[in-house]
């Protein structure tokens, strides 16, 4: 089968009307603002964004295609082959930030790259994966995260789930805190065998599963009460997430380095978050059962 960008791109859109629909009927508020946005190099892209309602303080749903006659370094300090390559990569990436501290923030990406140059095969791959970073631990959400992750596997082989897990929990990391920024989930990319076709039905299949890994943990945990102790502690452990985007995120340092829209791009980052020197969570608390039991890589479906 050759490769069909306009069948990804087509399939990309689909997904962020499909998940922006679904995620303004849990919150029951508002409504996402659309941006159309153009880049001046070539490409552009529609950012969705929705902020203050009721389940969600902020949700962020981004699909982007841009093009460029050359990589930036972020794109081939681990594939020199790219050097000299025109490029061609769109996605779509989200990152849902709940107002309750017992509902996870939620990540998901799925993008599609393409680097060519007359004379050459052209070079592509797909990626991407969802992870899950919860504030206050819950089994029966990790494991229900988890076998949904499996079930997007499970058609295209039975190691996948377990390779893309332990990728996930690698690559999902904060190094200089040595604890993962969640409880992870799939992680993928330099997806290009064994050919086009199933590649990108790989790649739609762990789009497809977001939601349904998602949206029952929020029907779950949204009208749990809270009082003042937890939201400082979400504000706290939202800071994780930042320093993570900010220093390792490769698709964060991509869309900087190739001259993306900055709003766009950092548009993943919580509204509200505080740091604390030093913070250490009280012995015996469901704050400290976060850093003793959850942020600890394990297999959630047999757990």
């Amino acid at each position: 089968m050759s490769i069909d960008i306009e069948a990804v791109r087509n399939y990309l859109i689909t997904l962020q009307d499909q998940i922006c629909q679904q995620v303004e009927l849990c919150d029951q508020k508002q409504k996402f603002l659309i941006d159309d946005w153009q880049r001046d190099s070539g490409g552009g892209g529609r950012t969705r964004v929705l902020t203050d309602g009721a389940v969600f303080e902020q949700a962020g749903v981004n699909f982007s295609e841009v093009f460029g006659d050359n990589l930036p370094g972020s794109a081939t300090a681990h594939r020199p082959e790219l050097a000299g390559r025109n490029f061609r990569a769109m996605g779509v990436s989200l990152v849902l930030h709940p107002h309750n501290p017992y509902v996870p923030t939620s990540h998901a990406n799925v993008r599609f790259f393409i680097a060519e140059k007359p004379g050459a095969e052209p070079v592509w791959w797909f990626g991407g994966g969802f992870d899950l970073t919860p504030f206050y631990g819950n089994r029966e959400d990790c494991k229900h995260w988890h076998q949904t992750a499996q079930q997007a596997c499970q058609p295209f082989g039975d190691d996948l789930y377990a390779k893309y897990k332990a990728w996930c929990d690698d690559y999902f990391f904060l190094k200089h805190r040595n604890e993962p920024r969640g409880i992870g989930g799939l992680f993928f990319d330099d997806l290009n065998s064994p050919d086009f076709e199933h590649a990108f039905e790989f790649m739609q299949s762990v789009g497809d599963h977001y939601l349904p890994a998602y949206l029952p943990i929020v029907e779950r945990r949204k009208d749990t009460e809270y009082g003042q102790r937890e939201r400082d502690f979400q504000l706290y452990r939202r800071g994780r997430y930042v320093e993570f985007n900010l220093v390792y995120d490769r698709g964060t340092l991509f869309g900087l380095q190739s001259g993306g829209r900055t709003e766009s791009i950092l548009m993943s980052l919580p509204p509200v978050v505080n740091w604390k020197y030093n913070y250490q969570p009280e012995a015996g608390t469901a704050e400290a059962e976060l850093y003793e039991v959850f942020l600890k890589p394990k297999d959630w479906i047999n757990e």
